[in-house]
């Protein structure tokens, strides 16, 4: 091969390259459509994922929306379409009511939409041949008066919030803790290490006794080590809870539980019992705060923040306990480090409201 053709095809993947990254070509459809944030854990199934995220979504906007006060007197209902471009950095731009019902509605929902910016919230974006691009999106936001419905849809589960009956691992509580203690491992990769801490899950538990992780809430933000191994032996669940009851049948409800992380080296035991007086200083900090006794509260708090900082929980505890006090420049601090760690979508918008409060 001569060298002035060498040079060529060096020049022509150059130029390739160059038309892929200023791609500014406004998509519809790609192969990888853009997704709501916040199931990036779920890697190995992509159809879990794009569920996991249409859930988040909703959640997003029924959490967040607000009910026109025009709409609401002239009992306005029904749905907004808004169009927007995710871009490849996943923010959203363009946002525009293409549908639109009258009342305020279409000013909330786009509100909405341009909030997720504000938020934090930052879109996974499309791909095309393994580039991201700017790629546009139509979402409908439904209006309704109606009265709360016993139940929210979750993607395709209908969760119930009005039980008879919570779900229940079949044995108690107590086999619940025997089952986590004997099925969940700490990461060899990590046995030399002195990582520990809690990850909280919220599990759907549907009606067939079938198990499957909502949310997760990594405190110490332990490795990926730590979160597959909480969501897989999760997952492994199946049929052995009790479905929740509802008017005599089985229906989708979720159930909170906690895995603890312990190191097993004994150079780690006596930072493990730090970390155990630390949780009682801050279990004691809140019960004091909620007594009336905010100071003597918060000074617990503050100690067990100092002795761990890194720990999203304490410093959720007492970023709660300094809004109450309304000390929000201190609350800010600690909701922005709580943002950084948990990346939930209500911290963060919490997070810049308090912030922008502060200044």
């Amino acid at each position: 091969m001569s060298r002035n053709f060498t040079l060529a095809i060096f020049c022509l993947l150059s130029m390739f390259a160059k038309a892929q990254i200023n791609d500014t070509t406004v998509y519809k459809i790609v192969e990888n459509m853009p997704r709501f944030p916040g199931c990036e854990y779920l890697s190995d199934d992509l159809k879990a994922r794009n569920d996991c995220a249409s859930q988040k979504m909703v959640e997003f906007i029924y959490r967040n929306i607000r009910y026109p006060e025009e709409a609401r007197l002239q009992n306005i209902q029904g749905t907004v379409v808004v169009s927007f471009i995710v871009e490849p950095d996943g923010t959203v731009s363009n946002a525009l009511a293409v549908k639109d019902i009258g009342g305020g509605c279409g000013a909330e929902a786009l509100r909405l939409i341009n909030a997720m910016n504000d938020a934090g919230v930052r879109w996974i974006p499309g791909n095309k041949d393994g580039v991201p691009v700017r790629v546009q999106m139509n979402l409908p936001v439904k209006f309704r008066l109606e009265d709360p419905k016993d139940y929210v849809m979750i993607g395709r589960d209908s969760v119930y919030t009005v039980l008879d009956t919570v779900p229940v691992f079949k044995g108690g509580e107590e086999a619940l803790q025997s089952y986590l203690k004997t099925n969940i491992t700490y990461p060899d990769a990590w046995k030399d290490s002195c990582a520990f801490g809690h990850i909280d899950l919220t599990l759907l538990i549907r009606p067939n006794g079938e198990t499957y992780v909502l949310d997760i809430a990594n405190y110490n933000n332990l490795g990926f080590d730590f979160v597959w191994e909480a969501i897989y032996e999760s997952h492994k669940m199946w049929k052995l809870w009790e479905p929740a009851q509802y008017k005599g049948r089985p229906v989708g409800a979720t159930a909170d539980f906690r895995i603890t992380f312990k190191p097993q080296g004994a150079s780690c035991q006596s930072r493990w019992q730090k970390f155990e007086a630390a949780e009682i200083l801050a279990n004691d900090g809140i019960a004091l705060f909620n007594e009336g006794k905010q100071e003597e509260g918060l000074k617990k708090l503050h100690d067990a923040v100092n002795q761990f900082p890194e720990n999203a929980q304490f410093r959720y505890m007492r970023g709660q306990a300094l809004v109450q006090m309304q000390r929000l420049k201190e609350a800010c601090e600690d909701y922005s480090y709580v943002r950084q760690v948990l990346n939930i979508a209500e911290v963060n918008q919490l997070a810049i409201i308090l912030c922008g409060s502060a200044d």
